[in-house]
């Protein structure tokens, strides 16, 4: 569709019924068909860096570097063409370089009327990221779970077997071999507790004050490494206490912060190691592919070299561990722990900060 002219401009009101976009923190607008802008909320004034006055009543495909890409969707859905379209553009900004955005249009229950939402890509990729962190936690979660009764059942055998045969040689020699096939019976025996450890321990609920549990891993953390390591509280005291299982959340921080600190231990002499507990409350937080009016967002945050790309992308997966003998359960089990209160965990690092960022839906 090309050489359409601009209609003319419209003068709006801020229509009743679209006011709870405002609420929303993505990008949303109500256009006609034509391309004049009915509604845009606050989110949209703020990324474009003027004001709501200005939007509505403009012709929006001007507010694109390819405006012709959305006055086609918009004759699609004029034509009812498509429930919903969605492509990829560039967004003009009055103070900035343009936004790469990924348009959604989707027709509302009035005619002549499409609502369109713009998704920087940036928060497109980190949507697509903690769904994916999901899924994987899910998918392993099963995978353990089945995997270790797979083993125990036979370790039981394996090591009646080897008593049994320890009780019939006479053997020094042989007598030490089955010790082994004991001994590593029982370490084996153990790692299988442990991954079996979250599924069958009840979840018990009650109120958890968030900065309690930092208190707790902060006193642990420096009892095991009295010196050299600086732990620096950067709480916000507003946050309210919610509903969760505390030993659970205080083992879940503990693991991160055991991470750190072992990624710091070679620099404990040199005095400039630190690890970082800061609380902040996020607003409007969509993750788990559902939207939160309130979320807890905790950073464990240290200054060690980085998680090894080799690793980064699965650093939530069993039995990965950065560290020479590690058991590479820590995370797992953090991330399984926090995603039974209905949250996540997230991971940014690079050389000289990693910060694990645990988010928690409020009440």
């Amino acid at each position: 569709m090309t050489g359409r002219s601009k209609p003319a401009p419209l003068v709006t009101t801020q229509p009743h019924r679209f006011q709870a976009f405002d609420l929303l923190a993505t990008l949303v607008l109500v256009v006609r068909s034509d391309g004049m802008v009915l509604f845009a909320n606050a989110a949209l004034e703020d990324a474009l860096g003027t004001s709501r006055r200005t939007i509505e009543g403009s012709f929006f495909p001007d507010s694109f570097t390819e405006p012709e890409r959305l006055l086609n969707a918009l004759h699609g859905a004029g034509s009812n063409e498509f429930a919903a379209l969605r492509y990829d553009a560039w967004l003009k900004r009055v103070t900035h370089d343009p936004l790469p955005v990924h348009v959604v249009l989707a027709q509302t229950d009035k005619a002549g009327e499409v609502i369109i939402e713009l998704l920087p890509l940036e928060a497109q990729a980190k949507q697509d990221r903690e769904e994916r962190l999901i899924d994987q936690a899910q998918a392993t979660k099963e995978l353990i779970r089945n995997l270790a009764h797979e083993i125990k059942n036979p370790l039981g055998g394996i090591r009646g077997a080897a008593q049994l045969l320890q009780m019939e040689v006479d053997s020094r020699e042989l007598t030490e071999y089955t010790q082994v096939i004991i001994h590593e019976a029982d370490r084996l025996q153990t790692l299988v507790d442990r991954l079996l450890a979250p599924h069958r321990r009840p979840h018990v609920v009650g109120d958890v004050n968030i900065h309690e549990v930092c208190e707790r891993v902060r006193s642990l953390i420096l009892a095991e490494f009295p010196r050299g390591l600086v732990v620096v509280r950067d709480y916000d005291s507003s946050i309210p206490e919610f509903r969760g299982d505390r030993e659970q959340l205080i083992q879940a921080v503990l693991n991160i912060a055991h991470n750190a600190a072992y990624a710091l231990a070679e620099r404990l002499a040199s005095g400039d190691v630190r690890l970082i507990f800061r609380t902040r409350i996020a607003r409007q937080v969509t993750f788990g592919k559902q939207r939160y009016r309130l979320a807890l967002e905790l950073h464990v945050i240290d200054n060690g070299p980085g998680v090894p790309d080799s690793i980064k992308d699965r650093i939530f997966y069993p039995l990965v561990s950065g560290r020479e003998g590690g058991s590479g359960l820590g995370l797992t089990l953090a991330q399984t722990f926090v995603q039974q209160h209905h949250g996540l965990i997230e991971c940014e690092s690079i050389p000289g900060k990693t910060d694990f960022k645990i988010l928690i839906p409020l009440p």
